[in-house]
């Protein structure tokens, strides 16, 4: 993995959980992360969901996955799988 981001470039890596399976070749991965709110301050906890490119088919609901930005591969697919 190292030598792939060095050979392309820093790209943003996002670790999260593979909720759904959404067809062939795709999956929606839930990523959470926390964050200070911006009036009240306090650290509250965020889900965002992205379509994941699954080039083997092999990940399945409940997978701990780690994604990486991509070039786009559909109207809504940016990431794909890579651990």
């Amino acid at each position: 993995m190292s030598t792939e981001t060095e050979a392309r470039g820093a790209r943003k890596l996002r670790k999260g959980v593979v909720v759904s399976k959404s067809g062939t070749k795709t999956v929606k991965v839930a990523v959470s992360y926390r964050e200070r709110h911006p009036v009240y301050g306090k650290i509250v906890s965020r889900t965002k969901h992205y379509q994941v490119h699954d080039e083997a088919d092999t990940a399945k609901k409940g997978d701990v996955v780690v994604i990486m930005e991509t070039r786009p591969l559909s109207a809504t697919k940016r990431w794909r799988i890579v651990k």
